[in-house]
């Protein structure tokens, strides 16, 4: 070992051992690797559309205060939140994105020695986040791919202090039931905060999981609108609800994100939120996009379609999928899915694989534009068919 790789032996263990989260490859990284000019990413679950007309119109009026450091209590987009959910301020922290929320958690109630619950293909920032505190991950294997509440709950010790749900779950797309979910809620001790993390649950309408589904649901992952679990805030004070403007209202490239809780939950993760962590232009865009209804309905929309397009597709191809319910799509290659991603990758098309979820024969699918949605289908052929 050299002089300078001994740095490592001095960080803290969970940190020495920690593997960074690798984010979706870039637009611009494919670019410079294939020289290619038409790409389209389907990779990172981004809105299609972008940002809306709104969000954009208080991002160009922010630009002349730049010089100013943003507010740092968010006090308008918090004012904002408050008045759409019916909650009081007090009970909402601001995050550079939601991923954001999901450290300061960490970071408040997890010490070496203690416990963290999460499903098997849950989100790959919740083993991240317990690691870099060198808290111990507690893995409760996937049920049907996405949470088996019962045996999260059985895996819940004297030793848990936080339980990650991921409703709707990435990168599955699997949804609960309403019901089940709060019985869990209520069945965790005091000791135990849950994080009910929600970054697409815009996209959860009338309940309906996917299109032309081949494969079947359970009953239990039937549900109703994921709107209803901030009702059960004023009866869980441990619940930490997180979401994000990252994925519906296309703000992804400002970060911003946030939690919903009891007041008191709230203000001990304000205690260890860094000052102004929200910048100037994204607190303006996030309040001007909570007023943006035409933009999020059209969100919705081309999201719904392009479902049904991309699915239809699948089956034609005679491809099976798990059924989702957020913006993007998991199908099951029935062979290792890395080949796939990577001649897909040599005809402009950015996927996600999700060796790292254990799903080594899937590709994870962000529904994008009609015109993207029908680019990747024929790739996704050619790359089948040999036609490399």
């Amino acid at each position: 070992m050299n002089n300078a790789d001994k740095i490592y032996k001095i960080a803290v263990s969970g940190v020495q051992q920690l593997i960074p989260y690798t984010p979706g490859k870039p637009i611009e990284e494919l670019e410079r690797e294939l020289g290619l000019t038409q790409i389209i990413k389907l990779a990172s679950n981004e809105n299609p559309l972008g940002p809306g007309k709104k969000a954009l119109a208080a991002i160009q009026a922010t630009l002349p205060d730049l010089a100013l450091y943003p507010d740092g209590n968010g006090f308008n987009l918090k004012r904002a939140l408050a008045d759409k959910y019916a909650v009081d301020t007090s009970q909402i922290t601001l995050g550079n994105g939601s991923n954001e929320i999901l450290e300061l958690v960490a970071r408040a109630f997890l010490t070496p020695g203690l416990e963290v619950v999460f499903s098997q293909h849950a989100f790959a920032v919740y083993p991240l986040v317990t690691q870099a505190v060198g808290a111990t991950a507690v893995v409760a294997p996937a049920l049907n791919y996405g949470h088996d509440l019962d045996a999260m709950l059985q895996q819940v010790t004297y030793k848990t202090r936080l339980v990650f749900i991921a409703n709707p779950n990435n990168p599955t797309g699997t949804l609960l039931n309403h019901a089940d979910l709060e019985a869990f809620i209520g069945a965790l001790p005091d000791t135990c905060v849950c994080v009910l993390d929600e970054a697409y649950y815009e996209f959860v309408g009338d309940g309906r999981i996917g299109s032309l589904p081949i494969a079947t649901l359970p009953p239990s992952l039937a549900v109703e609108s994921a709107d209803n679990s901030i009702a059960w805030l004023k009866k869980h004070p441990n619940l930490l609800i997180t979401r994000t403007f990252s994925k519906a209202y296309g703000l992804a490239g400002l970060r911003i994100g946030y939690g919903l809780s009891s007041p008191q939950l709230a203000d001990i993760l304000n205690r260890v939120r860094q000052p102004f962590n929200n910048n100037m232009l994204a607190l303006a865009a996030a309040e001007a996009a909570l007023t943006d209804a035409e933009h999020l309905q059209n969100t919705i929309a081309v999201n719904a379609q392009g479902m049904s397009f991309i699915t239809e597709g699948f089956k034609n191809l005679g491809l099976e999928w798990i059924p989702s319910a957020g913006n993007f799509v998991l199908v099951d290659l029935k062979q290792p899915a890395l080949p796939i991603y990577e001649a897909l990758l040599r005809k402009g098309v950015i996927v996600r694989p999700v060796g790292v979820y254990e799903l080594p024969n899937h590709l994870r699918i962000t529904i994008g534009t009609q015109e993207e949605n029908q680019l990747f289908l024929q790739a996704l052929a050619e790359v089948l068919s040999g036609n490399v």
